[in-house]
């Protein structure tokens, strides 16, 4: 995709289409990463999605029943 910035005040915009963020699943509120390297910019969706506490509890449990001796060995 080639894409040209847009004139906004005393700076310039990039502008992504819906479709574009659609497929990201960003909104406008979504912060973004910018990085570059010198010579490419890189722009990275910071997605943050809180886990509820049973979801957290679940997902530790599954991980015990699963890794119980290699925990037990990692204690040791």
């Amino acid at each position: 995709m080639r894409k040209t910035l847009s004139k906004h005040g005393n700076s310039y915009a990039l502008v992504l289409e819906k479709s574009l963020m659609e497929l990201l699943h960003i909104t406008p509120e979504t912060p973004l990463e910018i990085s570059t390297d010198g010579q490419s910019l890189t722009i990275v969706p910071q997605l943050t999605r809180r886990i509820a506490p049973d979801e957290l509890a679940a997902h530790a449990a599954l991980a015990e029943s699963r890794y119980a001796k290699t925990f037990k060995v990692l204690a040791e």
